[in-house]
């Protein structure tokens, strides 16, 4: 069992930044490829940006590349989403999740573990 704890959420003006944080505990962090994914209200979850076990490889929705930067620290066995330039459409619950093996997907179906989020309001 893996948990995980999302944190960084909040309010921000249009063009601003925050950097959301997931937390893991319970397992090597290390054998976990990672993903964030988000929820507006009244939409489906969709996918955000996703990052191999060791870090070498990341995915980002197209519509998000250039804005979003998907980190992770082994050592500190936590992840990261960078964001910058938010729009109001950005405003979501971001959720982190975990996916045993190496390799990230783009598809919430094949994550093993989930946070409970973390909300992300950006105004006009």
């Amino acid at each position: 069992q893996v948990q995980l704890v999302e944190s960084g959420g909040g309010l921000v003006q249009a063009g601003g930044s925050l950097r959301l944080s997931c937390a893991a505990s319970g397992r090597t962090f290390s054998n976990y490829a990672m993903g964030w994914f988000r929820q507006a209200p009244g939409k489906e979850r969709e996918f955000v940006a996703s990052i191999s076990s060791g870090g070498g490889i990341t995915y980002y929705a197209d519509s998000l590349k250039g804005r979003f930067t998907i980190t992770r620290d082994n050592a500190k066995n936590t992840m990261y989403l960078q964001m910058h330039s938010l729009k109001p459409e950005d405003t979501a619950v971001y959720y982190c999740a975990a996916r045993r093996g190496t390799r990230s997907s783009v598809k919430r179906s094949e994550y093993d573990f989930w946070g409970q989020g973390t909300q992300v309001t950006v105004s006009s």
